[in-house]
């Protein structure tokens, strides 16, 4: 029976520190950019876009399509990376134990 309790409190321990790491993400920004940095994109670690910078020699009224696709590239690599940088932190909080859920993030 002192098993169970001690499993309970690791798990709440984990729980807690779970949330504290889920709040540091949340803190951290990452950047990714396309076009040679023509374009870069800032998101959080909720891989929320915080911000979009457009260098003004990209922006062309007649290759519209080049700049979209430059800021979908730009915004994948930062929420990438803001990933694998939670994967990471999760990693380290659950000891490598892969949880049965997914994290909202």
């Amino acid at each position: 029976m002192a098993d169970i309790f001690k499993l309970m409190e690791q798990f709440k321990n984990m729980q807690g520190n779970l949330q504290k790491a889920q709040e540091d993400l949340a803190r951290q920004s990452f950047s990714g950019s396309a076009g040679g940095g023509m374009v870069t994109v800032e998101c959080d670690g909720k891989m929320q876009v915080k911000r979009v910078k457009i260098d003004r020699t990209v922006v062309n009224p007649d290759d519209i399509e080049m700049l979209e696709d430059l800021i979908v590239v730009a915004t994948a690599e930062a929420q990438k990376k803001a990933g694998e940088s939670a994967m990471s932190e999760m990693s380290k909080v659950t000891g490598g134990i892969e949880l049965p859920f997914k994290l909202p993030f």
